[in-house]
């Protein structure tokens, strides 16, 4: 055992500070360091992955991935695979690994967990244009939706959609085909912009997040509390670490919970959310076993819920994403998050170790 554990990164993108780094990327390494293992940052690079691969493979136990998808030059393909065989060729214990990240990260997670409480039963995916054509214009008939995209981040690419003409919304009967004609009113999370469109010309807009890799778009029902906020919980492999009450801008059809569309964060401790705590903790072990291939969880996560209502009028919540490709705490680094990290990435490696 290398008692060693390196942590990739790539050069450039906006989320780096002046000295290079993801601004959490060295508090984990520090950290990992002060429990007296080696931690050091390699810096990926497309045309030097069989030379980094061959470095790890030989002086690491494992790896920490700190790299937004979207950040890599020439995309995240060369990278997935060398990622993938130091995992299943090397031995080397992954955080997260390429399979954790497309399932745990990917939208279509949530239509994986329809069946569960976590979210609403008429949860669907589009992989293929057809579909879209085909299926979008009857959910509308149900009433306000929400199409989110696989690709993208702070709201690109998430789309309220709902009909313009109210009266038409009222009538129109649950699974009936809304013509082509039929005006829109769609609202994007990343700025909360409204644009009115016809059906037939949102649904040819909204091909281009469905062609290429992994494409899909997600369709789900709009949640009317979501004004009210949404509520985020951080975790560090199975510790939840802190909630996020992240509360849109008020006005018009806003509903984007993302600070550069004026949204307001709260952050406060788990036990402030206990209900919410304790539903996700029961549900953790259906989420693994859905999603996961080998039942793994990631080692830094976050998932995001909007409140609703049940029946006897109590609060509710509904999954609306997870993420943990390259979850940030820079702003909470003062509640000791990097310990954490060190502490669950020391013990994975050394039971990978124990079981070997």
């Amino acid at each position: 055992m290398h008692k060693s554990i390196v942590v990739f990164e790539v050069a450039g993108g906006n989320d780096k500070g002046e000295d290079g780094h993801r601004r959490d990327t060295m508090p984990i390494v520090n950290a990992i360091k002060d429990k007296g293992w080696n931690a050091e940052v390699i810096y990926f690079e497309s045309d030097r992955a069989n030379e980094i691969y061959d470095t790890v493979a030989n002086n690491f136990d494992g790896y920490i991935s700190r790299v937004n998808p979207g950040h890599i030059p020439g995309g995240e393909k060369i990278y997935f695979e060398m990622l993938s065989r130091l995992s299943k060729e090397a031995g080397l214990v992954g955080m997260s690994t390429p399979e954790e990240m497309m399932a745990y990260g990917a939208k279509d997670a949530l239509v994986k967990l329809n069946g569960t409480d976590l979210v609403p039963e008429d949860t669907a995916a589009y992989y293929d244009v057809e579909s879209l054509h085909e299926i979008f214009p009857k959910t509308l008939s149900y009433g306000e939706r929400v199409l989110k995209q696989n690709r993208g981040s702070t709201g690109s690419g998430i789309w309220r959609v709902q009909l313009q003409d109210r009266k038409l919304a009222k009538s129109v009967k649950p699974g009936e085909a809304l013509p082509l004609d039929t005006k829109l009113k769609c609202t994007e999370a990343v700025d909360n912009h409204t644009e009115v469109r016809e059906l037939g010309d949102f649904m040819k807009f909204c091909e281009q997040y469905i062609v290429g890799d992994n494409g899909m778009l997600v369709d789900m029902r709009f949640m009317p509390r979501i004004v009210e906020g949404e509520v985020r919980i951080l975790l560090v492999g199975p510790h939840p670490v802190f909630v996020v009450h992240k509360k849109p801008a008020a006005g018009g059809d806003n509903f984007s919970a993302t600070l550069f569309s004026g949204a307001k964060y709260t952050y406060d401790k788990p036990e402030a959310w206990q209900d919410l705590i304790d539903m996700f903790a029961e549900a953790r072990p259906t989420i693994a076993t859905k999603l996961g291939e080998d039942n793994n969880i990631p080692l830094i996560w976050t998932a995001d819920f909007m409140l609703d209502t049940a029946e006897d009028g109590s609060d509710t919540y509904v999954l609306g994403e997870i993420n943990c490709s390259c979850v940030g705490f820079t702003s909470e680094l003062d509640m000791g998050i990097q310990q954490l990290v060190a502490e669950e990435a020391i013990k994975r490696c050394e039971e990978a170790a124990a079981t070997a």
